[in-house]
C-alpha cells in the first residue's frame, strides 16, 4: 500500500500548492461559490467548539472536586462519586477530541488525554518512583482518561481490593498520582479553552481560505481524521482485529471499567453526526455545518443527495453499534463478527466524507492513510 500512500501525499501537496490565501470564494473544481464560510466557521467556534470545551472544563472541575474528596477520604462513597465524575467528563470528551486544532494541536492535547490502552507498567513505575514528568511524550500512555480508568477500576479485582490499595502502605503514592493526573487534565483543558476564548477564535473564523492552512481545510481534515482513526479504527477496528491477525480485546476504550465502551462509541458517533449537521452544543438552536455547505452546493453522489447519504450512513452505523454488548471486550469474546460489521458500516461513510465531501469543498486531505484499507 506504500505506493498509494505516496500518491495521496503527492496529490495533497499539489493541491495545497495550488491553493492560495485568497481562495475564500472557490468552490468545487476551483469554481466560484458564494457560501459564507466565515459564518459557518463562526458558528462552529461560538456554538459548538468553545461550548464543548467549556462544558469539558466544567466537568473536569467536578472530577477534580470528586478526586479531592476521595484523596481526603478514600472510601466507597467517594470512589463511586469519582467514577461518576470520570464518566461524565469522558462522555463530554467524545465531543472535544475531534478538534485537534489551534492550541490543542500545539500542545499535543489529545495525546495527553486519551491514549489507550494505558500502560500499566508506566503508571505503576511512575507511582513507585514517586517522581515523574507527566508532560513527557513517554508518559502519553500513562495519563488522561485511560490512566484514570486503570486507577479507578484496575488496581484491584474488587472495590474492596481497590480501596485497600489506596488505604494501604503505598496508598499515599497512588493518591498522589491520581491527583496529579486529574489536575493535569483540568489544566490542559483550561489552557485550550482560554486560548479559544482569548486569541484563537478570531483567527480561526477569519481564515476562510481553502488552502492547507485555511480553517475550512484544517477543520475538515481534523473531523475526517477523527472519524476515520479515532472512532472507526481506535474504538472498533483495532480491538476487533481488523488490522491484526487476532482480535485485541484489551485495546477497547475504558477497558478496566468494562461496561461503557459502547456508550463512549455511541456518544462519539453522535458528536460526529452533530458536528456534520452543525448542531449547536449550547442553547442556540441554529445550525450551520458541513451539511449546510453541501446543500448549498447541491452536491450529489450517483444522483443522490450527498448530505442525505452521509446522514443515512451515520444512522446505519449507529444501529450497528447500538446492537453491540455494552462491553466491547465481551462482544469480541462472544461474537466478534458483530464488531467487524459495525466497523464496515462506519467505513462506508469514509469514502463519502474523504472523497466526495472534500472534493465538494475544494480542500485536500493532509494526512496519509496508513491502515492499508
Amino acid at each position: 500500500m506504500w505506493i498509494r500512500n505516496i500518491s495521496i501525499a503527492i496529490i495533497a501537496v499539489f493541491f495545497a500548492a495550488c491553493s492560495g490565501s485568497d481562495d475564500s470564494g472557490m468552490g468545487p473544481g476551483g469554481s466560484a461559490d458564494d457560501f459564507d464560510r466565515q459564518a459557518m466557521l463562526a458558528h462552529m467556534a461560538d456554538n459548538i467548539i468553545i461550548p464543548v470545551y467549556a462544558d469539558l472544563d466544567a466537568k473536569l472541575d467536578g472530577l477534580v472536586a470528586a478526586k479531592n474528596a476521595f484523596v481526603s477520604q478514600p472510601d466507597q462513597t467517594n470512589l463511586l462519586a469519582l467514577r461518576t465524575a470520570w464518566l461524565e467528563a469522558y462522555k463530554t470528551w467524545q465531543y472535544a477530541e475531534m478538534f485537534n486544532i489551534g492550541k490543542a494541536e500545539e500542545i499535543d492535547y489529545n495525546f495527553q488525554m486519551n491514549v489507550y490502552p494505558t500502560s500499566v507498567t508506566d503508571v505503576e513505575n511512575n507511582i513507585a518512583a514517586g517522581s515523574y514528568d507527566l508532560s513527557h511524550v513517554n508518559n502519553n500512555d500513562a495519563v488522561g482518561f485511560p490512566a484514570l480508568d486503570y486507577l479507578l477500576y484496575g488496581v484491584g479485582e474488587t472495590d474492596t481490593d481497590i480501596l485497600a490499595v489506596y488505604n494501604g502502605e503505598n496508598g499515599a503514592a497512588y493518591l498522589q498520582y491520581l491527583s496529579d493526573v486529574s489536575d493535569r487534565m483540568k489544566a490542559l483543558t483550561s489552557e485550550v479553552l482560554t486560548d479559544w476564548q482569548s486569541l484563537y477564535r478570531d483567527s480561526f473564523v477569519k481564515n476562510t481560505g481553502t488552502s492547507a492552512t485555511g480553517s475550512v481545510s484544517k477543520i475538515t481534515n481534523d473531523y475526517i481524521y477523527y472519524y476515520e482513526k479515532g472512532l472507526r479504527a481506535n474504538k472498533i477496528g483495532i480491538p476487533a482485529g481488523v488490522f491484526s491477525a487476532e482480535p485485541l480485546p484489551d485495546r477497547v476504550e475504558a477497558y478496566y471499567n468494562g461496561e461503557v465502551s459502547r456508550e463512549l462509541a455511541m456518544t462519539a458517533l453522535d458528536a460526529v453526526k452533530d458536528f456534520f449537521n452543525g448542531v449547536s452544543y449550547n442553547s442556540n438552536p441554529s445550525t450551520n455545518g458541513f451539511a449546510d455547505y453541501l446543500n448549498y452546493l447541491n452536491e450529489l453522489n450517483a444522483g443522490e443527495d450527498l448530505n442525505a447519504l452521509i446522514n443515512a450512513q451515520f444512522n446505519t452505523a449507529g444501529d450497528a453499534i447500538s446492537g453491540l454488548n455494552p462491553s466491547f471486550s465481551q462482544q469480541i469474546a462472544t461474537d466478534n463478527t458483530m464488531m467487524t460489521q459495525a466497523y464496515d458500516e462506519l467505513q462506508k461513510a469514509v469514502v463519502l466524507l474523504k472523497v466526495d465531501m472534500v472534493q465538494a469543498f475544494n480542500v485536500s486531505i493532509d494526512y496519509v492513510d496508513a491502515d492499508g484499507d
